[in-house]
């Protein structure tokens, strides 16, 4: 019997199986309970980031709006909105610097507090350093440097920063970017302000180097700083690309900083090859980098009249072509328009009885009002001249006269209402027309050179040259003396355009070249000029005279 109720006993225990049914269900319980942790916490959070952020609506408040997303987005410590510090005006100089880590160690030595460690690294906690206008008190520019914005920030960028109105700049410094966080920075930077035209990108090197991007022909950015980022001559290929080609060419930056790069003398060749059809960019750095004799003479031939290449003829003549038949089409429009005008207004000109009557029941009318009108009666005695010549004026003459109600002034209204309109159709028609190919225009012989008056020698074909480039920044390189021949030929060159030609009617070249720290002597020949003929052409120098006339 102790068998017997040993076994059923054991029976109800053996049906847990025995023990393994129950061992298996207390480990899918114990799973539940290991779950349950992440479903408490993992899970909502993400199940939120979809949802909350969107419905909260920012208020334009950055130090607001950053902390309320990131903490629906689930972060409990997140980087604070703070104001750009000053420096102090009595800035203590290199040589005092030096001595202060010494008594700051030792006051960490005497009391190593945690509020000491505190109050000292707490310049190197991430954060998110604004600056504001003075008066209103809106977020100018933002800082961010030192620590990595990953993707889920960038999100939460994409909600607050476009409601920042008066934001005109954006720095990122050292932040880890990759290529797919490039891409997503790009596309956030058409949802900001229209003011945004200064992004900063340093210290933050791309392994396929894709900054060329930011330079797409539908970018806002206006300044543009890539230093620090390692590009080679491949990043400079990419970036000379998006300066220019013979089809597409970029129309809104007019700075460039590519400082502390290693682009070589191809990667300054590429460049040079995008300033050839540029015409919007001013101001170009390629200060530390590894440009020698031949990338420096390729950027000084641009500057100059250079030959175009057989394929740059080519398009040329395409260019000439397609101008041509739009001015004949232009000419066609215009010419039928004016047909139609005319016979609009003659289809309008009679009035009440006379379109239902005939030709002759017509002119019998016109006569009678002609006579009742008071005109004279030669007038009324050709025929044909009537109803074309005199027309206009008896819409308006004869029915002041014969109706005084609402003939006059719906006559006078009608035909002023149709004259305005016919000019207001005309010229909406020449200017959606002809802006087009203004456009066209100004884009083919502003951003693409190939339209302009041009030079045959030899049978080669000449244009003048990149003269829109007013500052170019070459300190540092591995220049000799025998790139500073060229740059001299090309400021020769410019110097004396300028003298024949005024500078308001359009650009005169370089404004400033700085070549200094290079692979020659300061007082080499051809530098001493250079510097000679640069020193008139610089606006401080420029200047100095105005202010003495003025005095």
């Amino acid at each position: 019997m102790s068998g017997e109720a040993s076994t059923p006993g054991a029976s109800p225990r053996a049906p847990r199986p025995g023990t393994q049914k129950s061992s298996g269900t207390v480990t899918k319980k114990g799973d539940r309970g290991a779950k349950e942790k992440p479903v408490l916490v993992l899970p909502p959070v993400g199940e939120e980031e979809p949802k909350n952020p969107e419905e909260y609506q920012c208020t334009g408040v950055l130090e607001t709006d950053f902390a309320e997303l990131c903490t629906r987005s689930g972060y409990t410590d997140f980087p604070k909105v703070v104001t750009r510090p000053r420096p102090h005006p009595a800035f203590v100089p290199s040589a005092s610097m030096s001595e202060k880590p010494a008594q700051d160690d030792q006051r960490l030595s005497a009391s190593c507090s945690l509020n000491s460690l505190e109050s000292k690294y707490v310049f190197f906690r991430p954060t998110i350093q604004v600056e504001l206008e003075p008066e209103d008190k809106w977020v100018k520019e933002i800082y961010i440097r030192g620590w990595r914005v990953e993707e889920r920030i960038l999100g939460i960028f994409s909600k607050c920063l476009p409601t920042l109105s008066q934001l005109q700049a954006i720095n990122l410094w050292k932040v880890g970017l990759t290529d797919k966080t490039l891409s997503t920075f790009i596309a956030l930077l058409p949802l900001c302000a229209p003011t945004l035209r200064k992004v900063s990108l340093e210290g933050n090197p791309l392994p396929e180097q894709s900054y060329h991007k930011l330079m797409a022909a539908d970018s806002p950015i206006a300044h543009l700083s890539l230093r620090n980022n390692n590009i080679d001559d491949h990043g400079a290929q990419l970036l000379g690309q998006a300066l220019s080609t013979l089809r597409s060419c970029n129309r809104t930056l007019v700075s460039l900083n590519l400082a502390f790069n290693h682009i070589g003398d191809a990667g300054a060749g590429y460049i040079a090859d995008g300033l050839r059809l540029n015409r919007a960019l001013l101001w170009l750095s390629l200060a530390h980098n590894r440009i020698q004799d031949q990338g420096a003479l390729k950027l000084a031939e641009v500057l100059r009249p250079f030959e175009l290449t057989h394929t740059e003829v080519v398009e040329r003549r395409r260019l000439l072509l397609e101008k041509g038949t739009q001015e004949r089409s232009r000419s066609v429009n215009s010419a039928a328009l004016a047909e139609k005008t005319d016979k609009t207004q003659t289809t309008k000109t009679p009035k009440g009885l006379s379109k239902k009557k005939e030709k002759s029941g017509g002119e019998s009318v016109r006569k009678e009002e002609k006579s009742g009108s008071g005109q004279s009666p030669t007038q009324g005695t050709p025929k044909k001249e009537d109803p074309m010549k005199s027309g206009k004026g008896k819409v308006t003459i004869p029915e002041q006269k014969t109706s005084k109600g609402k003939g006059p002034k719906t006559g006078n209204k009608e035909k002023r209402s149709f004259l305005l309109e016919s000019e207001h159709l005309g010229q909406s028609l020449a200017y959606s027309w002809s802006p087009k190919h203004q456009l066209v225009a100004e884009a083919t012989e502003t951003v693409n050179p190939l339209l302009e008056p041009v030079e045959h020698r030899d049978g080669k074909v000449f244009v003048p040259g990149n003269k829109v480039l007013l500052h170019l920044n070459l300190l540092r390189n591995r220049i000799t003396e025998v790139g500073l021949e060229g740059f001299l030929a090309t400021v020769q060159y410019q110097a004396q355009f300028s003298k024949s030609k005024s500078p308001s009617k359009g650009p005169v070249g370089l404004l400033r070249l700085s070549l200094a720290k290079n692979c020659f002597s300061p007082q080499c020949p051809a530098y001493a000029t250079i510097q000679e003929l640069m020193l008139p052409r610089a606006p401080v120098t420029k200047a100095r005279p105005r202010e003495e006339e003025t005095t």
